[in-house]
């Protein structure tokens, strides 16, 4: 039973992060979105200077295109590893830098007596950050593991190849 847990779990794991990429990026292709972000986007000192390149609308796409394409890296574990573990990275660099708004943006709620207390946005919009750069994590070292052990695998069944002296 255990083992059919992991399974389980390692599969909604990696296609749970999948799905939320690819509805978050795809609402990125909406005014909504795009003005949601906004705030966030100006008072980072990662990305601020942005918008004096392109409108809000045309960077809130480009954040979109960018997040479909780390999912659908993620999504080809089963075919590419490495692929996924790229794509996993990717993530975690993306998670890290929204996870960074928490800081650069005003968002503690003053009327609960600020710190800890976070306001809607960025608060409680970023928080769930820490929980999907973990899920990256996660993916990018499974997935290099999986690299790791298919390089080792296909080394070792071609004929006259050397032995692998990794120890792996």
């Amino acid at each position: 039973m255990d083992q059919r847990l992991r399974m389980i779990g390692t599969h909604v794991t990696r296609y749970g992060l999948v799905v939320v990429l690819l509805w978050i990026g795809g609402m990125k292709f909406t005014l909504y979105e795009a003005e949601g972000i906004k705030p966030m986007v100006a008072n980072s000192p990662l990305m601020g200077w942005v918008y004096g390149v392109m409108s809000v609308t045309a960077f809130s796409a480009l954040l979109g295109v960018i997040e479909i394409a780390i999912a659908a890296l993620i999504a080809v574990r089963p075919v590419w590893p490495v692929g996924s573990a790229v794509g996993s990275g990717l993530a975690v660099g993306m998670f890290l830098t929204t996870f960074s708004f928490l800081f650069t943006t005003p968002g503690w709620e003053p009327s609960l007596g600020g710190f800890p207390a976070v306001s809607a946005l960025p608060g409680q919009f970023v928080l769930k950050d820490i929980v999907l750069l973990g899920v990256a994590l996660w993916t990018a070292g499974e997935a290099l593991s999986a690299a790791r052990t298919g390089r080792a695998a296909a080394s070792a069944a071609a004929p006259g190849a050397a032995p692998d002296r990794r120890g792996t």
